[in-house]
């Protein structure tokens, strides 16, 4: 018997079960490949996809004898059109296996290094997982002459005179005169794609024009491409990035192209437009370390990306890989957690905030989204839910970006059974009962009752909370009774509980009476800039309540200032500074900030104490939550050594601190070029002034 008999004998058979589940998830996974590709009206996320895909992947992997000929694994993914001509690409354009974990990625490494001679070491670029649509541009002497999509692998449909409205994309290379010389021939592969501003552009118009909003950005993509009428794609900005050599004839001597790096600069220096945040680094362990950071600002970044790749910086190490399946062996993606899903939307709820604003969120089926079960997800406002058809019974695409509360992106349309219903806003307020009112001309609306419960309470809680007052155990099952109890009426009361007013209260046994009115008189020496934080005034985050409190000295001294000396402060603003002196103009503000000082709560800025000038005449800006100190604590310690801290980021910045899950100042810094630093490279830069990352990156 031969050793493959004893391997077949050995290998378990499959269960009923599996049979069952395997021919299941190829009906699945065939009707959704029509959906998306014939139709253009997928019904699930791009994710979900892939969760079928892989299930059926590895019940196959377990057990070849489930393998049948129309197997969805059985080809590469398809975008071919009867619409348009089709090409034969000049080698197959092969897709990637994915990894999920750092431990994926070192068995992938150790696959490999077993392929290759014993003494071999590898270096590797990251690069980002573009999400977009996949083609092909061939130059003939440095003029281009053909464009297709992908396709199945091996053949594309034609799209040249689509592709030639792309402005990314160079119509002769070089692009500039000092370029270097091209090959006779050369195909490159790219990724055409919306960039987030353009797509929300597009939607704009889209919502101007009172026609349907688009939902997926790839998707629309893909349909912009393959329009008959090129006119309608130059009508829409679309952009293309790319990052490698599919082939190279006649390549001038005195170009190599064995290594992805050079590659990668070598087509940037024929004009073409790469991926700005690929690095080259040492070692695998080098990326993996990288990956988190990646994973955080990838909602900042101006692209939409799913993950990233890793590739044999060695391009002959790479070839000598060869290909499993039809997957090449020296590139793998590193898939990031799915932050889409689809489900049901139950039915909505909705919430008023401490400024009045509605906010509408829906219920769901529950979904699984990025390792968080979720049952809730925000719809905006009723402006978004009329702009998207979004109707309770919907099927709906979740979308769930890191830290970023879950929201619904639109409905699934072709999903509809006609038994949906329209969303409309309140008359009343559904907590005050007082009548809802909608400025003209902004999107929300509002409970204007001042005294609205729901108010009182959502005020009350942002007073108390971390990075305001930080009162421990002022949570909001404690607020909502102390308000029913009639105990509070604003913020204000807080400092003038007691004991004998706490103790008769249901769950408010002694030691947490003590604790709670021991937190609240701790709160009282909170900092100026953490009260004026805490006020809730629009526009007065953390940064510019610091900035105020360092400026002014005083709460007086700031409720007595004007509008126009508000504007005098540079990183103020003329509408920040109507908004601060309307609010201290207010009467009840005014009684609020009285009744603050009755009690006792702090007043005055502290007087900041100087550790060094190593900072001196810096300004920086934080984002991001920090390893082991509050953006607090990073600016008292940065202004403790000479340093300023701006609230946004401009060219006058000379760093941006971020930390995990950054806002969009991050993504501006990258744009403008300021240097970006984590928490360990700004304690190096107090001390030294140097910073490092350990890699080298195109920006």
């Amino acid at each position: 018997m031969s050793n493959a008999d004893d391997l077949t004998e050995s290998r378990q058979q499959p269960t009923d079960e599996e049979v069952l589940r395997a021919a299941q998830l190829r009906a699945e996974l065939h009707q959704h490949i029509y959906r998306y590709n014939v139709l253009a009206a997928p019904i699930i996320a791009d994710a979900e996809y892939d969760a079928l895909y892989h299930e059926l992947r590895r019940l196959e992997e377990a057990h070849p004898e489930l393998i049948t000929q129309d197997s969805p694994t059985q080809r590469a993914g398809s975008d071919l059109s009867e619409d348009f001509p089709k090409v034969r690409h000049p080698a197959p354009i092969l897709s990637l296996a994915n990894a999920y974990s750092a431990d994926d990625l070192r068995e992938w490494e150790t696959r490999n290094l077993k392929l290759l001679p014993a003494d071999t070491t590898l270096d590797y670029t990251l690069e980002p997982k573009l999400d977009g649509l996949s083609v092909v541009l061939t130059y003939e002497n440095g003029v281009l002459t053909q464009a297709a999509t992908r396709g199945n692998g091996i053949l594309g449909d034609v799209v040249t005179p689509n592709i030639r409205t792309i402005r990314t994309v160079p119509l002769r290379i070089p692009a500039r005169p000092d370029g270097p010389p091209p090959p006779e021939r050369l195909a490159v592969r790219g990724e055409v794609m919306f960039l987030k501003p353009d797509f929300e552009a597009l939607n704009q118009r889209q919502k101007e024009a009172d026609l349907p909003l688009y939902m997926n950005p790839r998707n629309t993509a893909s349909g912009t491409l393959k329009q008959k009428d090129s006119r309608i794609t130059a009508s829409r900005t679309l952009t293309m990035y790319t990052y490698a050599i599919v082939e190279a004839v006649g390549i001038p001597s005195g170009i190599t192209l064995d290594k992805q790096w050079d590659m990668l600069e070598y087509l940037r220096d024929l004009g073409f437009h790469v991926p700005p945040t690929a690095a080259l680094y040492p070692t695998l362990d080098h990326i993996i370390q990288q990956i988190p950071a990646w994973e955080s600002r990838r909602n900042q970044l101006d692209f939409e990306i799913d993950g990233v790749v890793i590739k044999v910086n060695d391009l002959r190490a790479a070839d000598e890989l060869g290909v499993s399946g039809k997957d090449p062996r020296g590139a793998i993606a590193y898939k990031f957690p799915a932050q889409e899903g689809t489900t049901k939307l139950l039915d909505i709820v909705v919430n008023v905030g401490r400024t009045g604003r509605l906010n509408p969120n829906a219920i769901l089926e529950p979904i699984y989204i990025g390792g968080v079960t979720i049952r809730n997800a925000t719809l905006h406002n009723f402006d978004y839910v009329h702009a998207h058809d979004i109707r309770i019974g919907d099927s709906v695409v979740i979308q769930r970006s890191g830290d970023v509360i879950p929201y619904v992106v639109g409905p699934v349309v072709a999903a509809r059974s006609g038994d949906e219903t329209p969303i409309l806003p309140p008359e009343r307020c559904p907590f005050c009962q007082t009548l809802i009112e909608h400025p003209e001309g902004v999107v929300d609306y509002y409970c204007p009752n001042r005294q609205c419960p729901e108010r009182i309470y959502r005020s009350i809680g942002f007073f108390a909370s971390r990075g305001a007052m930080d009162i421990e155990g002022l949570g909001g099952m404690t607020v909502k009774i102390l308000i029913e109890q009639g105990l509070i009426k604003d913020e204000g009361d807080l400092f003038f509980l007691t004991a004998e007013q706490l103790l008769p209260l249901e769950r408010f046994a002694e030691k947490k009476v003590e604790n709670l009115l021991n937190a609240i008189a701790a709160a009282k020496e909170r900092p100026l800039e953490r009260v004026l934080t805490a006020l809730g005034i629009d526009g007065a985050g953390s940064t510019v309540s610091a900035v105020l409190a360092r400026e002014f000295g005083s709460m007086q001294a700031l409720a007595n200032a004007s509008a126009e000396t508000l504007d005098d402060i540079p990183q103020i603003g003329t509408v920040l500074a109507q908004g601060m002196a309307d609010w201290f103009a207010d009467a009840r503000n005014r009684a609020l900030i009285d009744k603050l000082k009755s009690a006792g709560v702090n007043m005055l800025a502290q007087e900041r104490v100087r550790h060094g000038s190593s900072l001196e005449g810096q300004s920086f800006v934080l984002t991001g939550t920090l390893p082991t100190m509050t953006r607090d604590e990073a600016a008292e310690l940065i202004e403790a050594h000479g340093g300023k801290i701006a609230s946004s980021v401009s060219k006058k910045t000379n760093y941006v601190v971020v930390g995990a899950s950054p806002g969009s100042k991050a993504d501006k810094a990258l744009k403008l070029g300021v240097p970006i630093l984590g928490q360990a490279e700004l304690l190096q830069l107090i001390e030294s002034g140097k910073t490092s990352d350990g890699s080298r990156s195109e920006q």
